[in-house]
Formats: C-alpha cells, sequence, structure tokens
C-alpha cells in the first residue's frame, strides 16, 4: 500500500489516499476526506511504483 497526496477537484484541500500498487491499473470512487464529495480516482502502478494518477469531480 502507498500513500498518495493530491488536491481534491472539488474543495482544493490537499489530501491523501492509500493506494494498493499490487492492481496495475484501476479505477474508483473515493469521497473527499474534507468536503466527502466524491472523485473519480484513476491510479496506474508498473513494477510496484505509481506512474500515473488522476483525480477528477464526478460532475457532468
Amino acid at each position: 500500500m502507498v500513500e498518495h497526496f493530491f488536491q481534491c477537484p472539488y474543495c482544493w484541500e490537499e489530501i491523501s489516499m492509500i493506494l494498493d500498487e499490487s492492481i496495475r491499473k484501476q479505477t474508483y470512487i473515493e469521497d473527499c476526506e474534507v468536503c466527502c464529495n466524491p472523485i473519480e480516482v484513476t491510479p496506474t502502478f508498473e513494477y510496484g511504483e505509481l506512474t500515473a494518477f488522476d483525480a477528477q469531480s464526478i460532475e457532468q
């Protein structure tokens, strides 16, 4: 497990999430720990290292 810090796309606060590096690429929804809005998170790992990370609001 890897802790990753990033900026919430809603409230702009820096938050962290624990990511599972054993799964190469995944997409899931997790709520912001500050404002509780849902964030679509897409981390990508190669050889156990985070190579890409995207966090988007789910609003249209």
